[in-house]
C-alpha cells in the first residue's frame, strides 16, 4: 500500500509540474465557451431564414406543366384582356429573356428579382391531386409557411410533416372551402392546444382570383405557451420533410357541363412564391450552423443544417454529448439552463484529460496548477488553482476583484475581451478601448460592441454610417422608431408597408374635402327649396349629391356637424352656383356650439367672434373658402348656420333683382395644414413638409368638384394628414349592391359605382333614375311633354304627370284617347275602343271593319260602316265566289255598284270572272272545286301571260314557249340555242364551222351547242366555247379535220407552240424549217453536223431557199443545175437566156424517159438477184419444208409413237416429196425465163445507144435554130422605127391639151380665176356680219365660262364621291369630277368614302359577297348531301360485295372439298387396283382407258395449270379482307361526312331551305339527337317567356321562387328580381308613412292610394302565383320529355355500339375463314405433289402395257 501511494504521488507530481501548464494552455485556447453567441448562460438558437434558399434540388412537385411537351393553358380574366391563352414549356430552365414559359417548382423560391411575378410554378391542367414536397438533409425547426398563389387558391389542401426523413407523416393543418364535405370527421376548431389538428376555411375561398395567400404558423400566437422549451413544443417544430397536398381545384362549374379538354385548360394550381421559415434544429446547444459536407457554403441566405455545437455536445443536431463528457445524460438546453455535458475525473488516469477543464480562470489567467487539497475539498469535482490572475482579479478561479476594485454589476466577470461587431465599427476593426473595452462605432451605431443602431435607425451593415434612418411616415406610423433588423415601423390602424405609407386593401386615405355636407340635406329656412339636377351621361358632374338648395335672399341653411374626427382648425369650403349677375354681398356664417368651450380643450382659445364669419360669394366662382378657419373638436356636435342676407348694394338694385336666388351645393370641412403638428413643430422636416405642401398648392386641388389629377407629392402628404386625423386608414365600405367591387380608390375612397349610381359609397341612385339594386339604377325616362319634371319616384320610377298625361313615364293618353299631349277621344265609329296614341288610328277594329277610323269594310267585305250616314250598315262578306274564310274566296275586295246594286269583285292576281271563279291567262287550276286554287303556270316567265292558250288552264303545261325556249316548263333553250331560259337569255349557238364536228351542224351557220353553256362539240385538238381556235401546240384549223400538232423540235425551237395558221415554229438562231429541224433560211445540210449556205445563181432561181437536204437550188422554168446556172433539158441558148426547144423534143423526151425508168427497174432487179441469189424468191417455201421436216423428225424421235402418229408421219413425208418436186419444176422454168430476159436486155441496150445518138443530133439542131432566131431579132430596124414614131405622136398630143387649157375661152384657168373673184366678193360682203356674230359668240362664251367658274361642285362631289369637293385631285382620297388615277381611269369614290358611288359600290360588293356566300353554302351543302348519299351507296355496295365474296368463298370451298373427296376416292381405287396381285394386262388396259375417259391430266404442265387455277381461286377469296377494309373506310368516311354536314348546318343557318335539306339528310342518323335538341329549345323558349312575363311583376313570389329553383336552376335570377320587388313594395310603404307624417293634408289621399296599390299588388300576386305554378309544371313536363329523349338517345347509342361489336365479330369470323382457306390451299399443294407421283406411276404402267402389247 505504501509503495502504491508513493508511486501515485510521484506520478501526480510529474503531471502537476510538467504537463499541467501545457494542459491549461490547451484548455484556454480550445475549450472555453464562445460567449459572443449567448450560449454560455442558457439555451441558444440559430437565426431563422427561408429553408428553400439553396435547396432547389430538394424541392419537388408531383405535377408540372410542360415537362414532356409544350402544353396550352388559359386564364380567367376580364373581357378587355386581349390574350387569354398561353403555352407552358418546362423542358428547359427558366430565363427572364429567352425562356419565360418555364414553370418548374424552383420558380417559387424567393429571389427579390424584378421578374418575381413573371415566373411561377404551375401544375398540369385539370389535375386535382397534386403535392409539393421539401426534403431536408437534417432536422430543422419549422416556424411558419407562406404561399402566394397566381390562380385561385385550392378548394381543399393539407400540410403535413415528417420528422424521420419521410418514414412517417403527421398532418399539421387541413384547409377546405367546405371542411365537413371534404375532410369528414376533422374538427373545425377553434384551436385549443398547440398540437390540435383542425380544418379551417379562411384560405380556401374562390376570391381573390390571383395573389391570394395561405399562411400557416406552427405556433399560433393566439394560444399562450407556458414553456416554449418543453419537449412537446420542440417536437412540434421539428421536421425533416414538409409536404403540401392540394386535393381539390376551385372551378367555375363549367367543367361539370362540358367535359372537353379545352375547359380544363384554365383550371390548375399555380404559385408565385413559397416561403418556408425555420432554422437548423440544435436542441438549444448552438447559435449558428455550418454547411453539411457536400453542401455549398457560398449561397447567400441559405440556412445550413450542421449545428456548430456548444455545451460539450456533438452531432449533426447536437444530439449527443462530446467525447469524455458523459458524466451526465444528454439533455436539450432549456431556458437559462444549458444542461451542458460534464465529465468527472474519477481516477488518476483520467486526470490528465480533465485538468484543463478544471481550471476555470474566467479568462483572467492562462496558467494554473492542480491542488490536491482543493480537489478533495470540492468533493472530487475540481482541483485546479489559477496562477497570476490578471485584470485586478484574484481567487482560485480569478473570480474576485482585488481590494479597492469593484465588478461591473451588469457584466459577466469573464467579459473582458474586445467583442466588437465588425459591421458597426470604424473600418471594420475589432479593436476596442484598452481601458474601458468600448468599441469604436460608426456615426449611426451605438453599443459597447457597436452592435446596435441609434434610435430611429436600422439595418446595421458595412455602410459608411453603419445604419440607415427609419424614415417612418409622419402620419402613417405611430413614431419614427423601427425594428433594427427589418426596419418595419409601427403603423397606425390599417396602414401597411415598411414606412407605413400604404393603406391596406379595402381602405383608403381621405381627400381634403372628405367631410362633405350636402345643402339639399340641410335644414332649410322659409323660402328655401330643393332643386334636384339630373346627371348628363358622358359629362362630368359639376356638383355633388342629388342637386342644390335653392336659397332666396334672406334665406337660411343649417348644417348639423357631428362627425369631427380630430380636434383642430378647419377651413370651411362653400360650393355654390350663382344665378345672378352680381356678387352676393353678405353671407353670415355662425358656429353654434352645444355649450361654453373649456379652456383646457384644444379650442380653448376660441372667442365668440371667431364663430361668426361674414363673407361674400363672387358671381363668377363656384366655391369660396373664408380666410378665417373654425376650430372644431372631436366628439362634439355643432350646427353651422348660413344666413344669405343681401344679394347686392340696395342702391344698385334693378328690376327683378329682389327675386335673387343662390344655388348652394354643399359645404366641406378641410383640415388646415398649418394647425397640424406635422407642419408646425419647427424642425427642418416639418418646415420642409409645409413648404412642399404650399409650393405644390395641395390645398387648392380639393376645392372644385371637378379636380385635376393629384400629384404624388401631394398624395404622400395628404396620406399622412389622413392617417393622423383618422388614426389610420378609413374603410371603403362600398355598398354591396351599388358598387362593382368592395375595393375603392386609395385616394379619396371613391367606390366603383354601377350604372346610374352615385355617392362615394355608391349607395344611392343618381337624379333621374330609380330602382337601386344589384344592377344599378334605371333611368326614369319621363316624358318632357307629359311630366312636370324629369325626376321620378326613386322606388317605383313613377313620373309626376301633367293633367291629361298617363303612364309610368307620363308619355301617353289614357285608353280611348289620342294626340298626346293634347289628348282627344278616338274616332272609331263605334267599332273599336282604342286607337294609336300618336296617330289616332284605331286599333283592333271590330265588325269586319278597317281603316284608321274603322270607317271602311275590311278586305273581303263590303258596305258602309260609318256612323250617322244614311247609307250606313253592316259589312257583309264579298261573294267572290264565296265569302272570306270559306276556302273559296279569291278577291282582295269588292264593292256594290250604286246604279245596278251589283257586287263587283276585285279579283286577286291569277283569277278572273264576275265572281273570280276562273283562272286568268297564265294561271291554271280548278277554283270551282273545294280547296281549288289558281297557280301561276311554271313556264319560267317565257310565255305571253295575256295569251289564253299559252299554257294549259287545267294542268299548267306550257304550250307556247317564247324567247327561243322549249320544254314542258319552257325551262330549256331550243336546239341550236344556249343560255339560262329562266332569265330569257337564250342565244343562238355561234360555232365555228371549221372547228366543230360535222354531225353537229346542219348548215355552215346552223350548228348545235350545249344548251346551258353554249359549248360547241369540237374536233380533235380544237378548243374554245365556239371551237374557234386550236389547242396549245396545235395548228391548221382550216383543214376542217381538227388541228395538227406543231411538232416543234424541243431543242431547236424557242417554244413548243407554232403559228396557228401556217404551223411555223419559232426557231432558235441557226435553225429553220417548219419544225426547226432544218438549217436556218438560205442554208442547207444537217443542223446537228454542219449547215452550208445555199450557193445559187440569183438569175435562175425561183426562191432563195435551196433544198435543205441536198442543197439543190429551186430553179426557174427552163433552168437547171445544182446552182440553177445552166439551161434545163428541153431548153436551148446561153444561160440565163434559155429558150424552149422545138415541140418534137417533148415527144422524143417522153420515150427516152420511159426507157430510162424500165432500164432502172431492171437494173435494181438484177442487183437484188446478185445480192440474194436465185433462191431469195423461194425462201418462204423452203421454210415450210423445214418446218414439216422438223415435225416429222419429232414424231420419229418420240418414244411412245402410236399408230396414228406413224400415219401422220407418212402423210408428212408424202407432202414433202410433192413440194420438193414442184419446187424443182419451178426452178427449171425460172432458169429458162432468166435466159430470155438476158437476151432481151442485150437488145434493149443496143436500142438505148441508138436513141442517145439521135437525141444528141436533135440537141444540135435545136441550138442552130435558136442562133438563127437571135440574128433575125437584131436585124429588124422597122420595128424600132415604129416604136419611136408612136412615142412622138403621144408627146405632141399632150402639148396640145396643155395649150388649150390656157388659150381657149372659157378655159380651165379662166374658170378658176372667176371662182376666186366670186369668193373674194362674198367674203367682203359677209365680213361685218361674221365679225358681229363672232363677237357675240365670244361674249356668250365668256358668260358661260364665268358661270362655269362660279359653279360649286363641292356638294355634288361630296354627295357623289364622298369627300370634300374643294380638294385637288392629287390630295383627295375620294377623287371627284375630272379626277383620274395613275392609269388614266376616272377616279370617284373609294375606301372610307361615303358618297353615292362608294355606297353603291359597297352595296354591290355586299350583294355579290352575299350571293357568293349563299352559292358557296348551297354548293357545300349539296356536296355534303351528295357525299353522304354516295357514302351510303358505297357502303351498301361494299356490303353486297362482301356478302357475294363470302357466298363465292363458301361455294368454292364446298366445291374444292367435294373435288378433293372425289379425287381421294379415285386415287385410292387406282392405287388399290394396281397393287393387287394377279392383275392381268386386260384389266390394266381397261383401267387405263377409264382413267383417260375421266380426263385426268396427262402431263405435268396440265396438272400444274390446274393447280395454279385452284390457287388463283383461293387467292381471290382474300379480297374479302380488302372489301371489309374498304367498307370500314367508307363507314368512317360516312361518319366524318355526317359530322361535316352538322357543322355546315350551323354555318348555313341563314339559308333556310338548304338547312332544311341538310336536316332532312341527317334525320336518319341523328333522329334522337334532333328530338332532344328540339325539346331543349322548347324548354329554353318556355323559360324565356316565363322570364319576360315575370319581369313586370311587382309582388312577393318567394314560394314560387323555391318551386322554380327546384324545377330549373336557370330561373335562379328570379329570386333576386322578386326580392327587389319586395324591397320596392316596402319602400313604397315607408314613403307613404313619411308622406303621412310630413303632409297631413294629403293623408286621406295617400291611404286611399296605398289601399288601391295593395289591392292591385294582391291581385297581381295571385295572378303571378298561378302563372308561376303553370310555368313550373310546363318546365317539369319539358324536363321529363327531354330526359325521355335523352334515354332514347342513349338506347340508340347502345344499339349502335352493339352493332359495331357484331361487325367486329363478323370481321373475326372472316379472318378465321381466311386462315382455314389458307390451310386448305396448303393441303392442295400437298395433293398436287401426290398427284404428280400418281401420274408418274400411271406413266410407268402405260409403258409396261405398251411393252406387253
Amino acid at each position: 500500500m505504501k509503495v502504491d501511494a508513493t508511486l501515485h504521488c510521484c506520478f501526480l507530481f510529474i503531471v502537476i509540474n510538467f504537463l499541467f501548464p501545457l494542459a491549461v494552455l490547451a484548455a484556454v485556447a480550445g475549450q472555453e465557451p464562445d460567449h459572443s453567441h449567448g450560449c454560455a448562460h442558457g439555451s441558444c438558437y440559430p437565426a431563422t431564414g427561408d429553408l428553400l434558399v439553396g435547396r432547389e434540388k430538394n424541392l419537388k412537385a408531383s405535377s408540372t406543366c410542360g415537362m414532356r411537351k409544350k402544353e396550352p393553358y388559359c386564364i380567367v380574366s376580364h373581357l378587355q384582356d386581349e390574350k387569354k391563352c398561353f403555352d407552358c414549356d418546362s423542358r428547359r430552365p427558366y430565363d427572364p429573356v429567352y425562356n419565360t414559359i418555364n414553370h418548374r417548382i424552383e420558380n417559387v423560391i424567393t429571389t427579390f428579382k424584378p421578374h418575381r411575378k413573371k415566373s411561377w410554378w404551375q401544375s398540369e391542367n385539370g389535375k386535382s391531386e397534386v403535392f409539393v414536397q421539401l426534403d431536408l438533409e437534417a432536422e430543422f425547426h419549422f416556424t411558419h409557411l407562406i404561399m402566394t398563389f397566381k390562380t385561385f387558391r385550392p378548394a381543399a389542401m393539407l400540410i403535413e410533416r415528417s420528422a424521420d426523413f419521410g418514414r412517417t407523416w403527421q398532418v399539421y393543418r387541413y384547409f377546405s372551402h367546405d371542411c365537413s364535405a371534404t375532410f369528414r370527421g376533422v374538427s373545425q376548431g377553434p384551436l385549443r392546444n398547440i398540437n390540435d389538428v383542425i380544418c379551417e376555411s379562411r384560405y380556401s375561398d374562390i376570391e381573390p382570383s390571383t395573389e391570394g395567400e395561405v399562411i400557416y404558423r406552427v405556433l399560433d400566437p393566439a394560444i399562450r405557451i407556458e414553456d416554449p422549451y418543453s419537449p412537446n413544443i420542440q417536437n412540434q417544430l421539428k421536421i425533416t420533410n414538409l409536404r403540401v397536398n392540394f386535393t381539390k381545384l376551385h372551378t367555375l362549374g363549367d367543367n361539370l357541363l362540358d367535359p372537353r379538354a379545352e375547359i380544363k385548360e384554365k383550371y390548375y394550381y399555380a404559385i408565385y412564391e413559397l416561403v418556408v421559415r425555420g432554422n437548423c434544429f440544435c436542441y438549444g446547444h448552438a447559435s449558428e450552423c455550418a454547411p453539411i459536407d457536400g453542401i455549398r457554403d457560398d449561397i447567400e441566405g441559405m440556412v445550413h443544417g450542421r449545428c456548430v455545437c456548444n455545451h460539450n455536445t456533438k452531432g449533426l443536431n447536437c444530439e449527443q454529448c462530446d467525447d469524455f463528457y458523459n458524466d451526465l445524460p444528454w439533455r436539450p438546453a432549456e431556458g437559462r439552463n444549458t444542461n451542458a455535458c460534464k465529465m468527472q475525473c474519477k481516477n488518476i488516469t483520467d486526470l490528465l484529460l480533465c485538468l484543463w477543464i478544471m481550471c476555470n480562470c474566467n479568462s483572467h489567467s492562462n496558467l494554473c496548477h492542480f491542488d490536491m487539497a482543493v480537489y478533495l475539498a470540492t468533493g472530487n469535482v475540481s482541483g485546479g488553482v489559477c496562477d497570476d490572475c490578471q485584470h485586478n482579479t484574484m481567487g482560485r478561479n480569478c473570480e474576485m476583484c482585488k481590494p479597492f476594485y469593484y465588478k461591473d454589476p451588469i457584466k459577466d466577470i469573464r467579459d473582458q475581451q474586445c467583442q466588437c461587431d465588425h459591421r458597426g465599427t470604424v473600418s471594420g476593426s475589432s479593436q476596442c478601448d484598452p481601458v474601458s473595452g468600448d468599441c469604436f462605432c460608426k456615426r449611426l451605431v451605438t453599443g459597447r460592441s457597436c452592435d446596435q443602431c441609434l434610435p430611429e435607425h436600422w439595418a446595421l451593415s458595412h455602410d459608411l454610417n453603419g445604419c440607415r434612418g427609419c424614415e417612418c411616415d409622419i402620419g402613417g406610423a405611430l413614431d419614427n422608431h423601427c425594428s433594427m433588423e427589418s426596419g418595419q415601423c409601427r403603423c397606425r390602424s390599417h396602414m401597411t408597408g415598411r414606412q407605413c405609407m400604404q393603406v391596406e386593401s379595402g381602405y383608403f386615405f381621405m381627400a381634403l374635402d372628405h367631410f362633405l355636407y350636402e345643402a339639399e340635406l340641410a335644414k332649410m329656412g322659409q323660402g328655401s327649396t330643393l332643386e334636384t339636377r339630373e346627371h348628363q351621361p358622358g359629362r362630368p358632374a359639376t356638383w355633388t349629391g342629388i342637386g342644390f338648395a335653392r336659397v332666396p335672399e334672406g334665406g337660411t341653411l343649417e348644417f348639423l356637424i357631428s362627425n369631427v374626427p380630430y380636434s383642430m382648425e378647419y377651413d370651411l369650403l362653400i360650393r355654390y352656383e350663382s344665378q345672378m349677375p352680381r356678387d352676393w354681398e353678405e353671407v353670415r356664417l355662425t358656429v353654434i356650439r352645444p355649450g361654453p368651450i373649456p379652456t383646457s380643450s384644444p379650442c380653448g382659445n376660441t372667442i365668440p367672434d371667431d364663430d361668426r364669419l361674414t363673407v361674400s360669394l363672387p358671381a363668377g366662382a363656384r366655391f369660396m373658402v373664408p380666410p378665417q378657419p373654425v376650430c372644431l373638436e372631436r366628439g362634439v356636435t355643432y350646427t353651422l348656420r348660413f344666413e344669405f342676407r343681401r344679394y347686392q348694394d340696395a342702391n344698385s338694385i334693378l328690376n327683378g333683382a329682389a327675386n335673387a336666388v343662390l344655388l348652394v351645393d354643399s359645404i366641406a370641412l378641410m383640415p388646415r395644414h398649418s394647425s397640424m403638428e406635422m407642419f408646425n413643430t419647427g424642425d427642418p422636416a416639418s418646415s420642409n413638409r409645409k413648404q412642399t405642401y404650399e409650393r405644390y398648392r395641395c390645398h387648392e386641388g380639393a376645392k372644385s368638384v371637378t379636380r385635376p389629377l393629384m400629384s404624388d407629392t401631394c398624395a404622400k402628404l395628404i396620406t399622412s394628414m389622413s392617417a393622423i386625423i383618422n388614426d389610420g386608414a378609413l374603410p371603403c365600405n362600398c355598398d354591396l349592391q351599388g358598387s362593382i367591387s368592395s375595393m375603392c380608390d386609395v385616394r379619396g375612397g371613391q367606390c366603383r359605382c354601377r350604372s346610374n349610381v352615385i355617392g362615394r359609397r355608391c349607395d344611392q341612385c343618381a337624379p333621374g333614375t330609380y330602382g337601386f339594386g344589384p344592377s344599378g339604377c334605371i333611368a326614369c325616362g319621363c316624358s318632357l311633354e307629359g311630366s312636370v319634371t324629369r325626376l321620378c319616384d326613386k322606388f317605383t320610377g313613377q313620373c309626376q304627370c301633367r293633367p291629361g298625361a298617363f303612364g309610368q313615364h307620363c308619355d301617353g293618353c289614357q285608353a280611348g284617347y289620342w294626340g298626346f299631349p293634347s289628348c282627344r277621344p278616338c274616332q272609331c265609329n263605334g267599332h273599336a275602343d282604342e286607337c294609336d296614341q300618336r296617330t289616332g288610328a284605331c286599333i283592333r277594329c271590330r265588325d269586319n271593319t278597317g281603316g284608321d277610323k274603322c270607317d271602311r269594310c275590311a278586305n273581303g267585305y263590303y258596305g258602309n260602316p260609318v256612323l250617322g250616314k244614311a247609307s250606313s250598315g253592316q259589312c257583309r262578306p264579298c261573294p267572290c265566289p264565296d265569302g272570306p274564310h270559306s276556302g273559296r274566296h279569291f278577291a282582295a275586295s269588292c264593292y256594290q255598284d250604286n246604279r245596278n246594286r251589283q257586287i263587283i269583285c276585285n279579283c286577286n292576281q291569277g283569277y278572273t270572272g264576275a265572281r273570280c271563279e276562273e283562272c286568268a291567262p297564265g294561271y291554271y287550276g280548278n277554283p270551282s272545286q273545294p280547296g281549288g286554287r289558281c297557280q301561276p303556270c311554271q313556264c319560267n316567265n317565257n310565255i305571253d301571260m295575256s295569251d289564253m292558250v299559252a299554257c294549259d288552264r287545267q294542268t299548267g303545261e306550257c304550250r307556247k314557249c317564247l324567247y327561243n325556249t322549249e320544254g314542258p316548263n319552257c325551262g330549256i333553250c331550243k336546239s341550236g340555242y344556249f343560255g339560262d331560259a329562266s332569265r330569257r337569255n337564250c342565244r343562238k349557238c355561234t360555232c365555228n364551222f371549221l372547228g366543230t364536228e360535222r354531225s353537229q351542224c346542219m348548215e355552215r351557220e346552223d350548228c348545235v351547242c350545249q344548251r346551258t353553256t353554249g359549248q360547241c362539240q369540237c374536233l380533235p385538238n380544237v378548243i374554245g366555247l365556239t371551237c374557234d381556235h386550236c389547242a396549245p401546240n396545235h395548228w391548221n384549223l382550216a383543214s376542217g379535220k381538227g388541228c395538227e400538232t406543231c411538232g416543234c423540235d424541243p431543242n431547236n425551237s424557242v417554244t413548243s407552240s407554232c403559228n396557228e395558221f401556217t404551223g411555223q415554229c419559232q426557231c432558235r438562231d441557226g435553225f429553220g424549217g417548219k419544225t426547226c429541224t432544218d438549217c436556218q433560211e438560205n442554208y442547207w445540210g444537217d443542223p446537228r453536223t454542219q449547215c452550208r449556205a445555199c450557193d445559187c445563181d440569183w438569175r435562175g432561181i425561183e426562191t432563195s431557199q435551196c433544198n435543205r437536204v441536198t442543197g439543190h437550188c429551186v430553179c426557174q422554168q427552163g433552168v437547171s443545175g445544182v446552182r440553177c446556172d445552166q439551161c434545163a433539158r428541153g431548153f436551148s441558148g446561153q444561160f440565163p437566156n434559155c429558150q424552149p426547144c422545138h415541140q418534137c423534143f417533148g415527144d422524143w423526151d417522153r420515150i427516152v424517159q420511159d426507157l430510162a425508168v424500165r432500164t432502172k427497174t431492171l437494173a435494181e432487179r438484177a442487183h437484188e438477184i446478185q445480192t440474194t441469189g436465185l433462191t431469195g424468191a423461194y425462201e418462204k417455201a423452203f421454210r415450210d419444208l423445214e418446218e414439216k421436216l422438223a415435225q416429222a423428225q419429232g414424231i420419229v424421235n418420240a418414244r411412245n409413237a402410236t399408230a396414228a402418229a406413224v400415219a401422220t408421219l407418212m402423210e408428212l413425208i408424202e407432202d414433202l416429196r410433192a413440194q420438193i418436186g414442184e419446187t424443182t419444176d419451178t426452178l427449171n422454168r425460172l432458169e429458162g425465163d432468166l435466159t430470155i430476159v438476158q437476151d432481151s436486155n442485150s437488145e434493149a441496150s443496143k436500142e438505148l445507144s441508138a436513141l442517145e445518138r439521135e437525141a444528141k443530133e436533135l440537141n444540135l439542131t435545136s441550138e442552130q435554130l435558136h442562133h438563127q432566131l437571135d440574128v433575125l431579132k437584131n436585124s429588124n430596124f422597122l420595128g424600132a422605127y415604129d416604136s419611136i414614131r408612136s412615142s412622138y405622136n403621144k408627146s405632141r398630143d399632150a402639148e396640145r391639151r396643155a395649150n388649150e387649157s390656157t388659150t381657149t375661152k372659157p378655159s380651165t384657168v379662166s374658170q378658176s380665176a372667176d371662182t376666186r373673184r366670186r369668193t373674194e366678193r362674198l367674203i367682203a360682203s359677209k365680213k361685218d356680219d361674221f365679225n358681229r356674230k363672232n363677237a357675240a359668240n365670244k361674249r356668250a362664251l365668256g358668260d358661260l365660262n364665268a358661270r362655269a367658274q362660279g359653279l360649286d361642285m363641292k356638294k355634288i362631289n361630296e354627295k357623289v364621291c364622298g369627300a370634300p369637293g374643294d380638294a385637288p385631285c392629287e390630295e383627295s382620297p375620294c377623287g371627284g369630277a375630272g379626277c383620274r388615277d395613275d392609269e388614266g381611269n376616272r377616279h370617284c369614290g373609294g375606301l372610307n368614302c361615303n358618297g353615292a358611288v362608294a355606297v353603291a359600290d359597297n352595296a354591290l360588293e355586299r350583294a355579290k359577297h352575299a350571293e357568293k356566300e349563299l352559292n358557296k353554302a348551297m354548293g357545300e351543302v349539296e356536296g355534303l348531301f351528295t357525299k353522304v348519299a354516295e357514302a351510303k351507296s358505297k357502303a351498301e355496295q361494299a356490303k353486297g360485295k362482301a356478302q357475294a365474296a363470302l357466298d363465292k368463298a363458301t361455294a368454292t370451298k364446298n366445291k374444292v372439298e367435294r373435288s378433293n373427296n372425289d379425287l381421294r376416292d379415285l386415287i385410292k381405287q387406282i392405287r388399290d387396283f394396281l397393287t393387287q396381285e394377279g392383275a392381268d394386262p386386260d384389266s390394266i388396259e381397261a383401267v387405263a382407258n377409264r382413267v383417260l375417259e375421266l380426263s385426268i391430266p396427262a402431263s405435268p404442265l396440265q396438272i400444274r395449270h390446274l393447280a395454279d387455277e385452284i390457287k388463283e381461286r383461293v387467292r381471290s377469296l382474300s379480297n374479302v379482307d380488302a372489301i371489309l377494309e374498304q367498307t370500314q373506310d367508307d363507314v368512317r368516311k360516312a361518319e366524318q361526312l355526317l359530322l361535316d354536314a352538322k357543322r355546315a348546318r350551323h354555318r348555313a343557318e341563314g339559308v333556310k331551305t338548304t338547312a332544311e335539306t341538310v336536316k332532312q339528310a341527317l334525320m336518319d342518323a341523328k333522329n334522337a339527337q334532333t328530338s332532344a335538341e328540339k325539346a331543349i329549345a322548347r324548354a329554353k323558349a318556355d323559360i324565356g317567356d316565363t322570364e319576360a312575363r315575370l319581369a313586370q311583376i311587382e309582388s312577393e313570389t318567394s314560394n314560387s321562387e323555391r318551386n322554380l329553383n327546384d324545377a330549373m336552376d336557370r330561373l335562379g335570377t328570379l329570386g333576386q328580381e322578386i326580392n327587389a320587388l319586395k324591397t320596392k313594395r316596402a319602400n313604397n310603404s315607408m314613403a307613404a308613412a313619411r308622406a303621412e307624417e310630413t303632409a297631413t293634408m294629403a293623408r286621406d289621399k295617400a291611404n286611399e292610394a296605398k289601399q288601391i296599390l295593395d289591392g292591385q299588388l294582391t291581385d297581381k300576386y295571385h295572378e303571378v302565383q298561378q302563372r308561376v305554378d303553370t310555368k313550373a309544371k310546363a318546365v317539369k313536363d319539358a324536363k321529363k320529355r327531354a330526359e325521355s329523349l335523352r334515354d332514347e338517345a342513349k338506347e340508340l347509342l347502345r344499339d349502335a355500339q352493339n352493332k359495331l361489336q357484331r361487325l367486329a365479330e363478323l370481321e373475326k369470323n372472316y379472318e378465321e375463314n381466311q386462315r382455314r382457306l389458307e390451310g386448305k390451299a396448303r393441303q392442295l399443294d400437298g395433293l398436287e405433289d401426290k398427284m404428280k407421283a400418281i401420274l408418274s406411276d400411271i406413266n410407268k404402267q402405260i409403258q409396261i402395257y405398251n411393252t406387253c402389247q
